[in-house]
Order: C-alpha cells, then sequence, then structure tokens
C-alpha cells in the first residue's frame, strides 16, 4: 500500500492544471492503478442479530457514476454510513482506492481525504448567502489564526464562480440560501461539497421532493459531473436513474446484498428484480 496522506496534507493544482479543474477524480496520494477507488468485500454489518449487511460486495471504478436502487431496507444507507466511517462493519474489508483502509478511518479523515457525502435533506447555511455558503466549504486551513487571515483570492473567486455557473445558482449568489427553493438548496449542497475537492461523490436521493423541471436539471447536472468524479447516487425514482445511468452499471441490494448488478435494461428484466423491488 502507499503512503496515507496526513491530515494537513491535500492536493494543490500545479501549473498545468486549468482553472477549472475542480474535479479531478485522482488526487496525489491515493493509488487507484487498479482501477477501482472503491472496494467493499464481504461486509458485514449487524443490529441486535439483524444483518443490514450480509457479506456486501462491490467496486466503484474511477471516473464512473453507479446508481444503486433497492427496496426500503436493502441495506443503502448503511452502506453508505460504512463507507464514511459512521458505521463499523462487523466484518469485511472496504477500500478508498489501495491507499486507505475505511474500516479504519474517522468520519473527519475519510471526508478530508476525498469522500464527499450528501443527505437526503439538504443542509445549507440558511441565514447565509449562496456564496458565503460555498466559500465556508472551500477546501482552507480551518484552524482559526489562518481562517481570521484569509482572504479570497482571484482563484478562489474564479472557482466559486464556476461552481455557481454548474450548479445553475449562478446570478443567486447573494441570495439568502434559505429562500431557494428544495431543488436549489440541494443543487447548493452538491456544490459545497465540490468545493472540497471530493473524488469520491455519495449521494443519497438527490432528487427526492423535486419539481420535474428540477429533477431534469439535476440529471443533467450529474452528467456533466461523470468522469471529473467518481459517483454513488442512491435513488428510487427509476426514470431519474434511467436518464443518469446511460450505459454505467446500476446495481440492486436487497437484504443486505447485491441481488443484480449491470445495464438498467438488464436489471428491469430482472426477475428477481421485479419480484422484490419493480413489481409488474
Amino acid at each position: 500500500m502507499t503512503e496515507v496522506l496526513q491530515p494537513d496534507q491535500h492536493y494543490e493544482a500545479g501549473p498545468g492544471d486549468a482553472a477549472t479543474d475542480y474535479g479531478r477524480v485522482k488526487r496525489e496520494g491515493l493509488d487507484t492503478t487498479h482501477g477501482a477507488i472503491l472496494y467493499l468485500e464481504d461486509i458485514t454489518v449487524s443490529f441486535d442479530g439483524f444483518k443490514a449487511l450480509n457479506k456486501l460486495s462491490l467496486d466503484i471504478s474511477v471516473g464512473e457514476l453507479r446508481c444503486i436502487i433497492g427496496p426500503n431496507g436493502a441495506g443503502k444507507t448503511t452502506m453508505m454510513d460504512v463507507i464514511t466511517g459512521k458505521t463499523r462493519p462487523s466484518s469485511g474489508n472496504a477500500w478508498f482506492g489501495q491507499t486507505y483502509d475505511l474500516t479504519r478511518m474517522t468520519e473527519y479523515d475519510i471526508a478530508h481525504h476525498g469522500i464527499g457525502r450528501k443527505f437526503q435533506r439538504p443542509t445549507v447555511f440558511e441565514q447565509h448567502t449562496v456564496f458565503e455558503n460555498l466559500e465556508m466549504a472551500m477546501k482552507t486551513n480551518k484552524r482559526v489564526r489562518p481562517t481570521l487571515f484569509f482572504r479570497l483570492g482571484s482563484e478562489q473567486k474564479g472557482k466559486i464562480e464556476e461552481i455557481l455557473k454548474l450548479i445553475r445558482l449562478q446570478g443567486q449568489e447573494r441570495r439568502l440560501a434559505g429562500l431557494l427553493s428544495h431543488g436549489q438548496k440541494q443543487w447548493l449542497e452538491i456544490g459545497m461539497l465540490l468545493m472540497q475537492e471530493p473524488q469520491l461523490l455519495l449521494l443519497d436521493e438527490p432528487v427526492a421532493g423535486m419539481s420535474d423541471a428540477e429533477t431534469a436539471r439535476t440529471a443533467e447536472l450529474l452528467n456533466e459531473l461523470r468522469g471529473k468524479h467518481s459517483i454513488m447516487v442512491v435513488e428510487h425514482d427509476m426514470a431519474f436513474v434511467t436518464e443518469i445511468a446511460l450505459d454505467n452499471k446500476v446495481t440492486v441490494l436487497h437484504e443486505g446484498a447485491v441481488l443484480a448488478e449491470g445495464r438498467m435494461q438488464q436489471v428491469q428484466a430482472d426477475e428477481r428484480v421485479i419480484e422484490v423491488y419493480l413489481g409488474r
């Protein structure tokens, strides 16, 4: 395994990097030579005898957008909890690249080293503007003295402008986040994650509660992020999944394990998936 980065180390853009290259899929220090950015093997999580995850195994490639579907109680949230360090597995292995053993890391260290998670309900600072939300989320030295004297430079301002354009909030930067629509708050939270330069994004039901127009724009956003980040999307909206899955794999979870995996058309035609999740 390669050397693990220390908490104060992070990726610095080189002279040849484009100003808009906030979406590096591979950060210095992360070994992904085998092609996988996330690798779960035989992950089991038990709660009072109930197996929320039962020898779950899957892997996600660098730059891949993977959709995870399945009925309630299939283990989708528990899987994300394991990846982000919120829940420790009873057994099994979880690796971020070939560098980081996620089962031995804290939630903070996992987030710091490049895994960002968005929960179903948007959590933004409603009394601050859209711009201020993105500024506060920026990956900088958060110690007291550097924070007190920090001033945005042209590069940082340029990055915020690029994110604003990407998340469809250009022209809304001075608006209080609390005044945004539900969908706009979801986009802002995705933008806040992007400010932290994640390599793997975990999105939990990103279009829940959105209008049809907002859902369509969210699909456009995720398709634009495809390849710049590795993305795991947990979602129940099958039309939305179809829109973003394209030719990528879709994984179906059931009773804490992988029930089926393949392209969307394949899993939709799978009799087991129809029986436990999609219905006739």
